[in-house]
């Protein structure tokens, strides 16, 4: 088993879904085999625009044939494990490059920077998950409704340098994935509740909205943005409760069973919508809607 760095675009042309799987020819078969059972990071090419650098990190369940396709194989990632960072890390830092492993022996980039998969040192994986999880910050680690407050997130406390087999440790920690979901889907909705379109900020200069999940992570869920709302504390109470929901279109659905449909109809922003993000990557994915529409919503 080992470390790897897989590149991908959103708009490759390859048959990639990041949090669950991850195409590539054969050539890159032997190398793919060495990261099976172990933890990869995503990373977005320089040249794209607006690059985000490394942007997630995942484990690799199995790598397979692809059923569809007799020329590529698939990447299968484990479910659960894929996390977006909240910080994501750019290929340069100043002058430096995150991923030293690719420098030669005269400090200059090899070719080995232009392979879609390639192996990763322990030491550059704990850097860049390192980077990529950061610290809180200016966003509030606001949690979704339901999980227990039994005193596990008080408890939590910032990174120290860790090893990497420790800092694997971190990626499926509770807390760790809160965080980092929360400030990927803030971020991709502006701060603002995506149903009522208020933007409130309290007097710490903090945004008061949450990051629900649409799909709840206790029910196979994943911390992904497209599985991710931005809500205010009431919006997100009654899309838990499903006095709210979501056609596919991002029409707001307001249940029969709501005791005073007019007030919940009056949170709702004039267009009667969702506030989606504007990358289409990022919007919410139809199979979360209609799993919250056929297991949370009152019809």
């Amino acid at each position: 088993m080992a470390f790897g760095v897989f590149i991908h675009r959103t708009d490759s042309i390859y048959d990639d879904v990041p949090s669950e799987r991850y195409q590539f020819p054969r050539q890159y078969l032997k190398r793919a085999q060495q990261c099976q059972g172990d933890w990869i990071v995503y990373l977005e090419p320089s040249k794209v625009k607006n690059t985000k650098g490394y942007f997630a990190v995942a484990k690799v369940q199995e790598i397979i044939a692809d059923p569809g396709n007799a020329n590529m194989n698939l990447a299968l990632i484990e479910v659960g494990t894929y996390l977006d960072f909240g910080n994501p890390v750019q290929f340069r830092d100043a002058d430096d490059v995150v991923e030293r492993g690719l420098l030669n022996d005269h400090g200059k980039i090899s070719g080995r920077a232009q392979a879609a998969v390639r192996p990763l040192s322990p030491e550059d994986f704990t850097r860049i998950v390192e980077r990529g999880l950061g610290q809180d910050d200016d966003i509030l680690p606001r949690i979704d409704r339901g999980i227990p407050t039994d005193g596990f997130r008080e408890a939590y406390t910032p990174f120290q340098h860790l090893s990497d087999r420790e800092r694997i440790n971190q990626l499926t920690n509770r807390a760790v994935r809160d965080r980092n979901f929360r400030k990927n889907v803030l971020r991709a909705y502006g701060e603002r509740c995506a149903l009522t379109g208020l933007r409130l900020i309290n007097g710490g200069g903090r945004a008061e909205v949450e990051a629900a999940h649409i799909r709840p992570v206790e029910h196979g869920g994943p911390d992904i943005v497209s599985n991710g709302l931005a809500l205010s504390g009431t919006s997100h109470w009654m899309f838990d409760r499903g006095l709210v929901g979501l056609s596919d279109d991002l029409t707001i659905l307001v249940s029969r069973q709501s005791n005073d449909m007019d007030a919940v109809k009056g949170m709702v922003n004039s267009s009667g919508k969702l506030l989606a993000p504007e990358q289409a990557a990022n919007r919410p994915r139809p199979e979360f809607l209609t799993w919250h529409r056929d297991n949370c919503f009152k019809h």
